[in-house]
């Protein structure tokens, strides 16, 4: 079992920059693959962007260019770097990990608002 925990979501201002980070504990040396997704009201959660543990990358492409994912080993923690915010980037953000055989952990989701 993996446990997940995000940090770093609040309020900023269109244009602004936000980090978001999920450390993870458990049995961690099971991921193969690490992300986020979001939830917006009343719409279904999507993916935004994964690193697998090859450090292959992927990103919706609403976010390309402006977001970056990255993970720090030692920490046992994934980074998600948002540049540019806009406002339909509002949303829940919630962290996962994917284990090998398809079983997806969850984070409880941190608040991200784009508002000025």
């Amino acid at each position: 079992q993996v446990q997940l925990v995000e940090s770093g979501g609040g309020l900023v201002q269109p244009g602004g920059s936000l980090r978001l980070s999920c450390a993870a504990s458990g049995s961690i040396s099971s991921i193969s693959a690490m992300g986020w997704y979001r939830q917006a009201p009343g719409k279904q959660r999507d993916l935004v962007a994964r690193v697998t543990s090859r450090d292959i990358t992927y990103y919706v492409d609403s976010v390309k260019g402006r977001f970056t994912i990255s993970r720090d080993n030692a920490k046992r923690t994934v980074y998600l770097q948002m540049n540019s915010l806009k406002p339909e980037d509002t949303a829940v953000y919630y962290c996962f990990a994917l284990n090998p055989t398809g079983f997806t952990s969850w984070g409880p989701g941190t608040q991200v608002t784009i508002s000025s």
